[in-house]
């Protein structure tokens, strides 16, 4: 906005926010490599946000399945006041996801930026988000991913859109052999490449510091972290990851590119479509009733040769990676009991027979780890059991080679504080109860611990957005404490501040101590470094 009281003699770019040429200015207006972008209103606030920023072309007709294409310039002022559509995706009632977003669109390749600089010399820490989903669901639009609550403490925050399913991570034959890489699938996580390189040329206009960009994520987004880390596309665009459950190490992990290719022929089979043009004359929506009818085909990350050339273990055993600090960590009940146990009383028998079942001849070895010998003690194995198998396994793997091979601090931490009383959702969003997407369901065991995602609101300070719980004084508590870990974090590269307990790096030094993050916090040694271990050599087998 022109200030009223803007001289005369003043040049016009100033007054307007634009840029001089090597001197960014992080006002109302801001110029960017591509054009000017004007900020969203916020009237009193400190913040600035930028919503809705094209980082890519449109990925839509012949783009469609291709690896992000640069943005085209504008001219004029680009309105940054509200966020971009959604990519294409299907949310199942219940699941724990709720959108601001522009609606939903294959034209979705937009990212938010949220800034409390005054001048682009400032040169503050950036925060890169990622959302997660499995990826198949999930947007950079959702207030628990909100960045403002970053931006007032110093940081400029920014959150991404990525394709997602069929959209994100389709191969096929054809898509492979057109590609100058030979490699197909993996878009929705070459968006992400293509968002960390936007940051990368504009976020100095912002008063962002692009030697200082540090990636976060949950679930998916904390697999997207991972596999940025491992990828030689990525891994110098960095200078510290965040990893929030999950890590493509053995969650939705790559699978060989003949095998993504077979996948993708067999869903145009399905789908009366032989070809790739066929494909692309589909619509979007016609993919998605496609989809629909081929429930035994999911579409997730590929082998490719170009993003991923190898698998990830391999990649940070040989120390190829990403070498920089790590924070991560998982929650204290990221499955219920019930994905081991099923519909069975919680005794030692049936735990023995329901790890049978999922072990074979290796169940040995898993029983010693998870010893019970009460029903009490049975629930908590299988909660540690499922949680270890769906996700936490693998994080502990990433910190475990990370400290290996990283040359760099790796901070572990154990999130334990459950979700406080659901209430109804009100005039929020339309989104049903998280606890769906948490894996419990009629006849579950009462919770045990902190579901899968609960630490995301904690976590970016945005506890007061989301007005679906009863949120108490110690959760308000526990989010100052964790948003303050995080953002020492990405200032420094250490969590550790004032005010706080200190958080050793995990090691073999410090007795692989992990952070407890709960009502009162505390540095622990990893109770159950043994559990890990045994997984770690079962899994381990030809």
């Amino acid at each position: 906005m022109k200030s009223p009281n803007c001289p005369a003699f003043v040049l016009v770019a100033i007054c307007l926010g634009a840029n001089l040429p090597g001197e960014a200015f992080a006002a109302d207006r801001v110029k960017i490599a591509n054009g000017v972008l004007e900020a969203a209103a916020q009237p009193g606030s400190p913040v600035r946000s930028f919503k809705g920023i094209p980082f890519a072309q449109p990925p839509v007709g012949d783009l469609r399945w291709r690896e992000p294409q640069p943005v085209k310039n504008w001219t004029g002022v680009r309105n940054a006041g509200q966020f971009g559509p959604r990519c294409m995706q299907v949310t199942s009632p219940g699941a724990d996801y709720w959108f601001r977003g522009n609606g939903m669109s294959e034209d979705c390749l937009y990212l938010n930026v949220w800034t409390p600089a005054k001048s682009g010399r400032e040169r503050l820490p950036v925060l890169v988000y990622i959302f997660g989903g499995g990826f198949q669901n999930g947007d950079g639009s959702e207030p628990r991913y909100d960045g403002e609550g970053m931006a007032r403490k110093g940081i400029v925050a920014v959150t991404v859109n990525y394709r997602t399913n069929i959209f994100g991570f389709f191969s096929h034959p054809e898509l492979t052999k057109e590609s100058p890489h030979h490699a197909s699938g993996n878009y929705g996580l070459l968006d992400q490449v293509a968002a960390l390189q936007w940051v990368q040329r504009n976020i100095a206009a912002f008063g962002g510091d692009p030697k200082r960009v540090t990636i976060a994520g949950e679930s998916a987004g904390s697999i997207s972290v991972n596999a940025l880390m491992a990828s030689p596309l990525s891994r110098n665009l960095i200078a510290g990851a965040i990893g929030e459950s999950g890590a493509m190490i053995a969650t939705l992990p790559p699978r060989p590119l003949a095998e993504t290719e077979q996948n993708g022929g067999k869903f145009g089979t399905s789908a009366g479509a032989a070809s790739l043009a066929a494909l692309r004359a589909m619509t979007a929506e016609q993919i998605q009733a496609a989809v629909a009818k081929s429930p035994g085909i999911r579409f997730n990350t590929a082998l490719d040769g170009y993003f991923l050339p190898k698998p990830l273990t391999d990649i940070f055993e040989a120390g190829e990676q990403s070498k920089v600090p790590l924070l991560a960590g998982s929650n204290s009940e990221e499955q219920s009991a019930r994905s081991v146990l099923g519909a069975s009383e919680p005794t030692p028998e049936n735990f023995a027979n329901a790890v049978r079942k999922l072990y074979g001849d290796r169940a040995g070895e898993v029983l010693k780890a998870y010893a019970a010998t009460t029903p009490d003690e049975v629930l908590d194995a299988a909660t540690d059991l499922a949680s270890a198998r769906f996700i936490a396994y693998g994080t502990w793997k990433w910190t475990e080679l990370q400290t290996k091979t990283g040359g760099k601090p790796v901070y572990r931490y154990f999130y334990a504080r459950p979700r406080p009383r659901f209430l109804a959702t009100g005039s929020q969003p339309a989104a049903g109860a998280p606890e769906a997407a948490a894996g419990r369901g009629g006849g579950s065991p009462a919770p045990r611990g902190a579901a899968h995602s609960a630490e995301i609101q904690y976590a970016m300070g945005n506890l007061s957005l989301d007005k679906r719980y009863a949120w108490e004084d110690v959760d308000y508590k526990l989010s100052e404490a964790m948003q303050a870990y995080f953002v020492n974090f990405i200032k420094t590269g250490n969590p550790n501040g004032p005010g706080l307990p200190d958080w050793p790096a995990y090691n073999s030094a410090t007795n692989f101590q992990r952070m407890r993050l709960d009502v009162d916090s505390r540095p622990e040694a990893e109770p159950h470094r043994d559990r890990y271990l045994a997984l770690d050599a079962v899994n381990a087998k030809p």
